[in-house]
């Protein structure tokens, strides 16, 4: 027995020697992945987190962005890691600059504001989400029911009130009012935001408004405004209208951050294309009643960044002069 027992004895001690080095080992691992992360644990969902998780977001509160504030109501964005905080804007000629000047991470905007923008090296900007895309009768040109605009050439001559200068509303206008007979050029062009329009057409301060939705609706039913011309007809059908960008800059520190921004829109866009979601959040941010909501024109909420379709627009502003040559508009795009 004493011979058997010391021979085992070392393999006995090289046994506990090993299995002490095998738990002072997981007690070592251990302690660094609650120091410092494992790579499939904190540390990795640390890095794959957006850069920047609160956004303050430029706003139009029309009906191009109802997929926006879908995605917000729904926590879309929430479930990205993001908080998005809806900053209104009269237009995209105003939140641009805000953009760049760091008071605004990202904007909706118009794409002939970006466009001109980056042309006039206002900045340097990257569209990360398309937003809206014309139908017929969300672009129309109304007038008071007893004034002096009954056709598209009573209008020249007359002032009608666009949101923002040098836009797409105004781009749209003058495309249909060209190609309706009317030089553009006789028509005075008056800045009065979108929810002051109304107002300023009864008052006789325009003589005709370019409006979108859900404000054409709720003027013909509240004052009985007249359609006089869609202006997203004929060479602007179906034009795309508006979406949302950042600045280079920003895109470029930010890469997860816009990465989780676009997941969120995408899912946005997704919802929207159901109308009844739209009608649904359209009283939430705008002053129309349900009844209303139901009535309106609505476009369509493109799911993608297509170059192609917003040439376009590029195109037509190289048309009128608003860009002295031809504006390439894909290497603005960051898809998906």
């Amino acid at each position: 027995m004493r011979k058997w027992s010391n021979n085992r004895g070392p393999s006995r001690r090289r046994q506990i020697t090993v299995r002490l080095l095998t738990i002072l080992s997981v007690l070592v691992l251990s302690g660094c992945s609650a120091l410092g992360g494992s790579s499939s644990g904190g540390q990795g969902g640390a890095e794959g987190g957006p850069e920047k998780p609160t956004l303050r977001v430029g706003m139009l509160n029309i009906v191009d962005t109802a997929s926006f504030y879908l995605a917000q109501e729904r926590g879309f964005f929430r479930d990205e890691g993001l908080t998005v905080e809806p900053v209104v804007a009269q237009g995209g000629a105003a939140s641009i600059p805000a953009v760049v000047g760091g008071s605004l991470d990202v904007t909706f905007g118009n794409y002939v504001s970006f466009f001109l923008a980056q042309n006039q090296g206002v900045g340097r900007f990257r569209l990360i989400s398309d937003g809206y895309q014309a139908g017929p009768n969300t672009f129309v040109l109304v007038a008071r029911p007893d004034g002096v605009v009954r056709s598209p050439r009573d209008l020249a001559g007359r002032r009608v009130a666009v949101n923002t200068f040098r836009n797409i509303v105004e781009l749209n206008a003058r495309s249909a009012l060209q190609t309706n007979g009317v030089d553009p050029g006789t028509v005075q062009f008056v800045e009065v935001p979108f929810p002051d329009m109304a107002a300023a057409l009864a008052a006789g301060r325009v003589d005709a408004a370019a409006m979108v939705e859900p404000f054409i609706t709720a003027t013909e039913r509240s004052a009985g405004a007249v359609p006089i011309l869609d202006t997203a007809s004929g060479p602007t059908a179906d034009i795309p209208l508006g979406g949302y960008g950042t600045t280079e800059a920003f895109a470029q520190q930010n890469p997860r951050t816009v990465a989780a921004f676009q997941r969120a829109m995408l899912r946005g866009q997704q919802a929207a294309a159901d109308r009844a979601n739209v009608e649904q959040v359209l009283p939430t941010y705008i002053r129309i009643d349900r009844a209303t909501a139901t009535l309106i024109n609505l476009g369509t909420y493109p799911q993608s960044l297509d170059g192609t379709r917003l040439q376009r627009v590029a195109d037509l502003m190289q048309q009128f002069a608003l860009v002295p040559g031809r504006f390439d508009v894909q290497p603005l795009l960051v898809t998906q």
